[in-house]
């Protein structure tokens, strides 16, 4: 048996793919529908080529070899010899499976800095804005401003705007000119200059004006400033303030690393810092019968994620890998590189926030707290840092502000995070929480 984790587009395909020779495949993910957050739907996917998800939920759901665990959680994994057993908890009860292989298609999630007022009501990312809306049919707002950086601000912008949203304003911290950097990864995609035709006309029809080098600066009780920023990212004065009910502010993503943590797999550090997956030409991971596929391996949209998926799924069942599908996710990886380049997050971030600002949300650590770890507790590093100040040991252990923490404590320190500590601070080892009494009563 083959179990695939996650069920979004890496997922997806990889079931689908190993399902094709008979193989008996195990998908398990945590929501209640096929899709994962990038094809999260209620009814129907919509957007751009969402045409690609109904042919594959279609695949799936199909095929007979391929058995599908919906709301399930996974919360660890472990190796009993040759097998690899899959710990996750479901209905309130925890439940396992065992198989001898697995495929890790975890996907990613928002990536977040901090700035005064973004931990206060009406301040999300985008990927929650989105969220609301695809999975539930809510609105997060009826006036919106969409900004961070990277190409995902365009679908959450025009779907909020479609669902009847006023986007007041669509703020990328960067200049599109800096595409210009990357003209190999234009021309190994030409596909893509019908995607932005196609968001350009939906921008176009809802008086959506993108504006550039550009950043929400502050959020406070409904007013939002507007600041620009240099290529470092510092910011220009004056501001802009503008009256909305909600801002959407993302800055790229942040790989789910936990469970491939927790199973042993080599971690790297890209090219923008990011801590990922190391994996080979088969999406085979450094430890045994464990394959990775999609946004863990290095964040780069569903159309790489897709053909990673069915690259690891035919790995993973014993079939043959095509050239053509090879030279296909080389072109995806090329234009992923792409991406880095074109919308990286630079250090002048962390002048934005003030000594108040909450830096870890969990235990509401500010930065004058880990200001003062460094400056008057002598914490050299972020670990330090962290057992002083708490900062990272809340319900969502580091998610979203071990990366924040890092960063901060290195321009303090005048030091550079090293890869080590990048990729100490990803690991968890617990993937999501469990109840003692559910640990404790013996049940595999």
């Amino acid at each position: 048996m083959i179990i695939v984790i996650g069920a979004g587009p890496a997922g997806l395909a990889a079931a689908e793919a190993a399902s094709r020779n008979g193989s008996d495949v195990a998908l398990i993910d945590s929501a209640s529908r096929l899709g994962g957050q990038y094809w999260r739907h209620r009814s129907q996917v919509s957007g751009y080529r969402s045409n690609r998800a109904d042919l594959l939920f279609a695949k799936v759901r199909g095929a007979a070899s391929i058995t599908y665990i919906s709301e399930a959680t996974v919360w660890s994994i472990e190796r009993e010899g040759e097998l690899i057993r899959v710990n996750y908890l479901q209905g309130g009860s925890e439940s396992s499976l065992t198989a001898e292989k697995l495929i890790l298609a975890t996907g990613a999630y928002d990536r977040s800095l901090p700035f005064p007022g973004w931990d206060q009501p009406g301040s999300m990312t985008p990927g929650a804005a989105q969220a609301l809306l695809k999975g539930h049919g809510v609105l997060a707002g009826q006036s919106v401003v969409v900004a961070g950086t990277g190409p995902f601000l365009l679908p959450v912008a025009t779907g909020l705007a479609e669902a009847g949203a006023n986007v007041i304003g669509l703020y990328e911290a960067h200049s599109p000119m800096r595409w210009l950097l990357s003209p190999q990864a234009l021309l190994l995609n030409v596909s893509k200059f019908a995607e932005l035709i196609y968001y350009a006309g939906l921008i176009r029809k809802h008086r959506i004006t993108p504006r550039f080098g550009r950043v929400v600066s502050r959020f406070d009780k409904g007013q939002v400033s507007i600041s620009g920023v240099n290529s470092e990212f510092s910011l220009k004065k004056p501001s802009r303030t503008i009256e909305v009910d909600v801002v959407a502010v993302g800055w790229g993503f942040s790989p789910d690393l936990t469970l491939g943590g927790i199973a042993g797999c080599k971690e790297r550090v890209d090219i923008d810092g990011t801590t990922v997956f190391a994996v080979d030409a088969q999406q085979l991971s450094s430890q045994k019968n464990i394959w990775i596929a999609g946004e863990a391996t290095g964040i780069g949209g569903a159309d790489l994620s897709l053909l990673e998926g069915e690259i690891a799924g035919l790995a993973a069942s014993g079939q043959g890998i095509s050239s053509q599908l090879r030279m296909a996710r080389y072109r995806k990886q090329v234009f992923a590189d792409a991406l880095k380049r074109s919308y990286p997050v630079k250090d002048g971030w962390r002048s934005w926030a003030e000594k108040s600002t909450v830096v870890c949300r969990c235990e509401e650590v500010s930065l004058g707290e880990i200001e003062e770890s460094v400056v008057e507790l002598g914490a050299e590093d972020s670990r330090t840092a962290k057992l002083f100040t708490r900062a990272g040991m809340g319900l969502c252990q580091g998610r979203i502000c071990s990366r924040n923490v890092s960063e901060i404590v290195a321009g303090l320190t005048k030091c550079a995070v090293t890869d080590e500590e990048r990729i100490a601070s990803s690991n968890r080892p617990i993937a999501a929480p469990i109840a003692l009494g559910l640990l404790g009563d013996g049940k595999k």
